[in-house]
């Protein structure tokens, strides 16, 4: 059992974002594309570790049938994160 199944959330799911929320605030969200190309995802500080953030990723691979991929980033900073992230997956 992980941390995730003892949180209670609800999933509101619109056309192109998957958000997880419960009574008080966001848990998180993803915005994606009709190429499964992940545009923003976001999990908040307090719910991090838990799963979140693939179950997320996991939902939109069933919606669109195709595994999700990060987009191209569009500033400096996120370019800079998305080299971190693709050595920390290698």
């Amino acid at each position: 059992m992980s941390n995730l199944d003892n949180i209670n959330y609800e999933i509101d799911l619109s056309d192109g974002v998957i958000t997880f929320k419960n009574i008080n605030t966001t848990l998180g969200f993803v915005r994606y594309n009709d190429g499964a190309e992940v545009e923003y995802i976001f999990v908040n500080p307090m719910f991090r570790r838990q799963g979140l953030a693939k179950k997320l990723l996991s939902i939109v691979e069933e919606k669109i049938k195709i595994k999700p991929t990060p987009q191209d980033p569009i500033s400096p900073l996120g370019e800079k994160l998305f080299k971190i992230n693709k050595q920390e997956i290698n």
